[in-house]
């Protein structure tokens, strides 16, 4: 089939459409490069520069007429959102509402949205959150996120346009961006590599939820054909602490720094896990790479890159 991926350049978006290709589908890759590489995009893949809400997105659908479009490209900073939700918004919701209202018009059967279970489910009543949590976000990103799904399921409801929205709980992995606000395992494999040091926000006991890119792209596999019209956690349903996420790093490099704990973030969300029963009930999915498993494939990544940067 013919498959649109937005911000197909980027960190899990890339490995999504590479999948696909090797799965044996058509797949156009629209990205603006802001975050995203021009290299991460798969061989068989086309490439188109743009935003998502822009007109060269909109003729992109037109023209290529993807029987699926799978939406990854988002303003992604929790902190840009709170600085400036106008700018967030415009972003992952006008931006989203462009894309959607081409996706009608021109034949698209199905979105596969790239939604968040921590940033949509806010400070969590109850652990694991399963996806009946109530939705109360506590930023502008989280919100956007909560908006798009509620537009989902106006846009399925009024044209037929199916969606199955994944809520992805902390996804790591390679091609992760370790620089701005980035994820912490990232962060610390690149640190960790180089001998750099390697800060702990506060006392280091909040707690994610880390599922590893391979596993989330075994997800958007499966809701090509499965899950329509529902919001699905993609997670592990296992609360992981920083220091322990930052003891097996480091012992996984061979590093020998001592815990450095530093200021904590403001507003920084205490605990977070999400449960995974719907994904396996509707998908077919479940988590297969363990997190010590995950975080040795990533540090060998970053630790080839940080080789052939020259920097090792």
């Amino acid at each position: 089939m013919r498959i649109l991926v937005t911000g197909g350049a980027g960190f899990i978006a890339s490995h999504v459409a590479q999948a696909y290709v090797e799965a044996g589908h058509e797949v156009l890759v629209l990205d603006n490069l802001s975050s995203g590489r021009k290299e991460n995009v798969p061989g068989g893949a086309r490439f188109v520069f743009g935003d998502a809400g822009s007109e060269t997105a909109v003729e992109a659908v037109r023209t290529f007429r993807p029987e699926v479009l799978c939406h990854h490209a988002a303003q992604i900073n929790v902190r840009t959102s709170v600085s400036d939700p106008v700018f967030d918004a415009k972003e992952n919701i006008v931006g989203t509402l462009v894309l959607l209202e081409a996706a009608r018009k021109h034949g698209v059967r199905k979105v596969i949205f790239a939604s968040s279970g921590g940033a949509g489910y806010g400070e969590q009543e109850y652990f694991p959150a399963d996806e009946k949590h109530p939705l109360k976000p506590v930023s502008p990103y989280g919100v956007a996120k909560v908006a798009v799904e509620l537009y989902l399921q106006y846009y399925r409801v009024q044209y037929g346009l199916e969606y199955t929205a994944l809520r992805y709980s902390n996804v790591y992995g390679p091609r992760q961006d370790p620089h701005g606000e980035a994820g912490v395992v990232a962060i610390f494999c690149e640190r960790l590599l180089k001998g750099q040091p390697a800060l702990i926000n506060g006392d280091g006991l909040q707690t994610r939820d880390y599922v590893y890119a391979g596993d989330v792209v075994r997800a958007n596999l499966a809701a090509l054909s499965r899950g329509d019209g529902l919001s699905v956690n993609i997670g592990t349903g296992i609360e992981t602490d920083v220091n322990t996420l930052f003891r097996t790093l480091r012992d996984l490099s061979g590093s020998r720094q001592e815990e450095i704990h530093g200021p904590a973030m403001p507003g920084e969300q205490r605990r977070s896990v999400i449960e995974n029963g719907m994904a396996f009930n509707e998908l077919g999915w479940y988590p297969d790479v363990s997190l010590d498993e995950g975080l040795a494939r990533t540090l060998a990544y970053f630790r080839d890159m940080v080789k052939s940067s020259g920097t090792w």
